[in-house]
């Protein structure tokens, strides 16, 4: 079953953000939840990250739960707001 996480950072999550980016990227690549997309939100500059998005695969929202939990980024409060919700693929361009 697939799942998207919205997640907005706090204002001053970007520092947080940075300093986070690693363990980050290497939580992400050694989770047994499939990432299928992932990637920052930007502000309409086009750069300046401001929170994350992703597109993963799951048996249930708790799986989901507990991965968006042990992020790196969520254990140092880079994220204002998470919103997990399931997702029904309709289009794949790819």
């Amino acid at each position: 079953m697939l799942f998207a996480i919205h997640a907005l950072d706090h204002e001053d999550g970007l520092e947080r953000r940075l300093a986070n980016y690693d363990a980050h990227k290497a939580y992400l690549a050694a989770s047994p939840v499939k990432t299928v997309v992932s990637g920052p939100l930007v502000a309409d500059d086009g750069e300046t990250m401001i929170g994350s998005l992703f597109i993963v695969e799951a048996d249930n929202r708790e799986e989901v739960v507990a991965f968006n939990r042990a992020d790196p980024f969520a254990a140092a409060n880079v994220w204002r707001t998470v919103e997990i919700h399931a997702f029904s693929k309709r289009v794949d361009n790819r």
